[in-house]
């Protein structure tokens, strides 16, 4: 399993709005600036999020982007499973594979189950308030 830029970019921004959210909405360019990715790429992640209720979007002036939910509601393998075409770290465990022909002799197979469940235990336990700076830590 390797998490693509998308992925990444996808959770720094997530988490970007999160330590910074308050009344309002965020600029893109403010986000855009702080976690030093180009405008472009991430108004592509944005709308992403935006298209699947991850974030609420406003245009205009006062505009920009907020969390629809409170950290601690985001699921991280909920962000990944967005971005990402595959987060099983071998192609017979992937989403709609065909059953392998070979899974019966497998040796390798329970190893791998194994490893995919430790991810997706791991992924679908970690929130973004889990990956949030605290308030104290947080710069001004």
């Amino acid at each position: 399993m390797l998490i693509s830029t998308r992925g990444r970019y996808a959770l720094r921004v997530m988490i970007d709005l999160a330590e910074n959210q308050g009344d309002g909405y965020i600029p893109l360019k403010e986000v855009a600036q702080r976690q030093e990715i180009s405008e472009k790429y991430v108004e592509g992640v944005l709308k992403i999020l935006v298209k699947n209720g991850m974030l609420d979007g406003l245009r205009g002036k006062g505009g920009g982007y907020r969390l629809a939910k409170a950290p601690e509601e985001y699921r991280v393998s909920d962000i990944l499973w967005l971005t990402e075409e595959e987060l099983a770290p071998v192609t017979c465990l992937a989403r709609g594979a065909k059953p392998c022909r070979r899974a019966p002799q497998c040796r390798t197979l329970p190893l791998w189950q194994g490893l995919n469940q430790v991810i997706m235990d791991y992924l679908d336990h970690t929130t973004l308030a889990d990956l949030m700076v605290p308030d104290a830590d947080r710069p001004d």
